[in-house]
């Protein structure tokens, strides 16, 4: 797909500073900012690393403050926004283009007749980003100077901690902030001088923190120049990263032109193994889709590659191949819920088998009391994890039967039975914050205080959409696990019939959802309250878009009715029809006003994915359910470059919200599109 951007878009500050790129490094950290270059979140900066990989994200690199001096004029390239929202300079009127390369950003920027080319990207499994510079085009020489602001604390905010100590390189900088345990970092240049300085740039001003009612002033270090002259034709790398070049030297690179120093400062061939990586992505993934890869629109093509930036590294202390799933970017960490979801859309889609099942099995370590953790701990402690979710268990096992489905690995099938069998026993029996299969054959669960569906916001310890009792998509959710469980069993050669029971008084407890008198089904039953509640929300589309439905047919026909006329939109469904006074059909201010709102009629994207899917299911036309997924296309341009949003206003124009990149959302859209696609006509 080419995402690309000339003036018009590139020269108006508006626009410019709301569409981000983001490139990542497969353990948890990242680089990111906005195509005019200007600082709008606590989240934005050049290198943020992941310090316990894939967590303790750590903000390092905020910033190049780059200058060009040309023909005897000086031109900065960048742009600063302070306290007052004055900005200056304003760099961003020399970018005369705009590019998305694969996941790589790319500019182009003019100084009279000098053209000058930069683009960014990260080193996979480290914390290393690349900036590289090239004069594409010059009558003569052109000097650059690169002004670099560092920073060492929580990618979520906090203060600017005072510099410790900083050493002067062959090739640049070695530098420890004044923070316990701090990790070195490095900034190295291949050619040119560096000038150390220690200098505070006070009062950034961050635009989207003050539109989510956070701290919105920011500051960082000046802690070094780097200055080169270069010929037309020439190019610079500039590297920022936690890895020491040169280890055989301890923590010094004072030696001149080391191997290893060579190595990471050859910014042509870190290009073209970036390049390399990406295309053997996507060659896995049109391996795996020989019937429907040449049918792909080049938007499909793109979150092929935004599927990647999701799945990270978690090794553990008996599991050093452990793998996970980071739930959205900027803020989100690895949940349990978000990669079940997206697990099949990531990884299976993507022809990333292998993957799927190390996450499978990273997560198994996990199961506690027949429950996956909704987060997990900092530290990784298998005993520390929340587990404060009632639907991620059973998203396990749609997650289990579609990758056995694909690769019909009965070695993973037998060794992960006993665990989903000990799972569905606790759910019998009873486990945490009450969740419990109930007599009528349906999930029941809920404490005060707690919320445990997805729904699942949570302000000043009050629950806005508690929804306890019987969810109806965690008893769809049961339902399909129940007949799962039996199709394993067969498999195996084990006896079914105890899951072919259950699924059997399930089915016909799932009758009492459906709500005659509105044509649609109850969300949740048996509230604390004794009653039922009628709200129109999109979770009983899970009841159509699973593979076992417990609906009959005419059932699932008022389903989509509802859902068309009331939840769909242009980028997902609403999670409230705005006929309920309960209703928000905007999503900002501060933390309480937001999460108020947020599954209160805010759009989901993820949500498009099982839509399309149930829509397939109720009318069997595949281009009419395809079209569903096509606006989306227009999206991957306007805000989180080519990725699809969290959320978005539910009401019109549909503003992206929330992450500028979610897990679930790539995922359940590339499945869907998939799915959907092999149902065409030849």
């Amino acid at each position: 797909m080419s995402i690309s951007f000339g003036r018009e878009i590139c020269g108006e500050l508006d626009t410019a500073q709301g569409r981000e790129w983001l490139v990542t490094n497969g353990i948890g950290g990242y680089a990111s900012g906005t195509v005019a270059g200007v600082l709008t979140r606590s989240y934005h900066g050049l290198l943020v690393a992941a310090l316990q990989p894939p967590l303790k994200r750590t903000l390092l690199l905020t910033k190049i403050e780059d200058t060009v001096e040309y023909n005897g004029q000086s031109y900065p390239l960048f742009s600063n926004r302070w306290k007052g929202n004055s900005v200056n300079p304003a760099g961003y009127e020399y970018i005369e283009s705009f590019r998305l390369e694969a996941t790589i950003p790319v500019w182009h920027f003019t100084v009279s007749d000098a053209l000058l080319e930069k683009r960014i990207w990260m080193q996979p499994k480290a914390n290393t980003t690349y900036i590289y510079y090239t004069v594409k085009r010059a009558s003569e020489a052109i000097n650059l100077s690169l002004k670099a602001l560092v920073n060492y604390r929580s990618y979520h905010g906090g203060n600017l901690p005072k510099l410790k100590s900083q050493e002067s390189l062959e090739n640049g900088v070695r530098i420890i902030m004044d923070e316990e345990n701090a990790q070195p970092f490095y900034l190295l240049v291949n050619k040119g001088s560096t000038s150390l300085a220690n200098e505070p740039y006070y009062d950034f001003q961050l635009p989207i923190e003050n539109y989510r009612g956070l701290n919105d002033i920011d500051n960082h270090l000046h802690i070094a120049t780097f200055e080169v002259t270069l010929q037309p034709g020439e190019s610079l790398t500039f590297v920022a990263s936690t890895e020491d070049p040169n280890p055989l030297m301890g923590n010094r690179l004072d030696v001149k032109n080391t191997e290893a120093l060579g190595r990471i400062l050859d910014g042509g061939t870190a290009l073209e193994n970036r390049r390399n990586y990406e295309q053997k992505l996507f060659k896995l993934w049109q391996q795996t889709n020989t019937e429907v890869a040449p049918k792909a629109p080049d938007w499909i093509k793109q979150l092929v590659l935004a599927a990647d930036q999701f799945i990270v590294d978690r090794r553990l202390e008996n599991n050093p191949e452990g793998k996970s799933i980071i739930a959205g970017y900027h803020w989100f960490e690895d949940w349990g819920r978000d990669t079940m979801i997206s697990l099949p859309g990531l990884t299976l889609v993507t022809g990333r088998q292998e993957i799927a099942r190390l996450i499978l099995e990273t997560f198994a370590q996990y199961v506690s009391k027949g429950m996956l953790p909704n987060r997990f701990p900092d530290n990784n402690s298998l005993t520390d994890a929340d587990y404060n979710t009632v639907d991620a268990t059973l998203w396990y096992f749609e997650a289990i039967r579609l990758y056995h489905a694909q690769t019909k690995d009965n070695n993973f099938l037998n060794k992960i039975f006993p665990k989903l069998a000990e799972i569905i026993d606790w759910h019998r029996q009873g486990t945490r914050y009450k969740i419990k299969l109930d007599r009528d054959g349906l999930i029941s669960a809920g404490e005060e205080g707690v919320q445990l569906t997805w729904m699942d916001a949570l302000v000043n310890g009050q629950v806005i959409t508690p929804r306890h009792g019987k969810p109806i998509e965690v008893n769809a959710l049961w339902y399909n696990a129940l007949r799962t469980m039996s199709a394993f069993a067969k498999t195996l050669g084990k006896a079914p019939s105890q899951y072919d029971d259950m699924a059997e008084t399930t089915k016909k407890g799932f009758e009492r959802f459906w709500n005659q008198e509105k044509g649609y089904c109850f969300d949740v039953l048996d509230s604390p309250d004794g009653t039922n509640d009628d709200s129109l929300r999109p979770n009983q589309l899970f009841a159509l878009s699973l593979p076992e439905s417990p609906l009959a047919q005419e059932q699932q026909q008022g389903v989509i009715k509802a859902c068309e006329q009331f939840l769909l939109t242009s980028h997902g469904l609403r999670s409230l029809s705005p006929e309920n006074s309960q209703y928000q059909g905007y999503y900002g201010g501060d933390q309480y006003h937001r999460d108020s709102a947020y599954h209160q009629g805010t759009i989901w994207g993820w949500l498009m994915g099982p839509f399309a899917l149930a829509h397939l299911r109720v009318y069997n036309d595949p281009i009419q359910a395809l079209s569903f997924l096509e606006p989306i296309a227009y999206h991957l341009s306007s805000t989180g470059l080519g990725s699809i949003s969290e959320i978005f206003d539910g009401n019109t124009p549909y503003r992206p919200r929330g992450c500028i990149a979610q897990a679930w959302s790539v995922a359940e859209v590339l499945r869907s599109w998939v799915e959907i696609a092999k149902k065409l006509p030849n």
